[in-house]
């Protein structure tokens, strides 16, 4: 679902990857590819994600992941860093989820009863980013869907996903609800369905797979 997602990153895009599964992506973009890559921590241009030993431990992503830098890189404060997102100048933003509702609702920033250090970035980028992708598991630990007809966790931003990755499927968010783009290598639809927790609806049925 990491090369899935990366794929849709385009040339002269600029880009956030959120924390979790999305700064991931990095590995998966052609080298070169010629995007500017953003993290709310204040740095545009991020470089390769570098181990401890080779990395500058000044320099990290959203997710605390050492990055290195390329031709181009700029550092500044988290008033400009946001200042970049409030005004819509992110073509592209790939979050993490716990759910995401057919309408596009997205929760991604605490679970009742446990820990939460609070919204953080991902208030800001799922209402400002000119297109919004999810990456996550398609079911949780317990096998209930994560995608559903309404969110039953605290929203972070309401009809704000466009895309969904999961490692079952592709699906868009559109005005009549979930549409199937493309499932993955050895699952049915029956399958995808049963763990869908709202409809699913095909256009296509000579889908490609992922």
């Amino acid at each position: 679902m990491l090369r899935r997602a990366a794929a849709d990153v385009k040339p002269g895009m600029t880009v956030n990857l959120g924390i979790g599964l999305p700064t991931e992506v990095l590995q998966f973009l052609p080298p070169g590819i010629p995007i500017c890559l953003h993290s709310e921590n204040g740095i545009t241009g991020v470089g390769p994600v570098l181990s401890p030993d080779k990395a500058d431990r000044n320099l990290i992503d959203a997710g605390g992941g050492y990055v290195s830098t390329i031709p181009g890189t700029a550092f500044f404060d988290s008033a400009v860093s946001f200042a970049i997102v409030r005004s819509g100048r992110l073509d592209l933003t790939l979050l993490g989820a716990f759910q995401v509702a057919a309408n596009g609702d997205l929760a991604n920033w605490k679970i009742p009863g446990k820990f939460s250090p609070g919204m953080g970035g991902a208030i800001e980028l799922a209402q400002k980013a000119r297109r919004v992708g999810v990456i996550m598991t398609h079911t949780d630990r317990k096998g209930n869907p994560k995608i559903l007809a309404e969110c039953t966790l605290p929203l972070t931003a309401k009809g704000c996903v466009n895309r969904v990755y999961t490692d079952m499927a592709v699906l868009d968010v559109t005005p009549t609800g979930l549409e199937l783009v493309e499932i993955a290598e050895r699952v049915s639809l029956t399958e995808l369905r049963k763990a869908t927790g709202a409809p699913v609806r095909v256009i296509d049925r000579d889908l490609p797979n992922f």
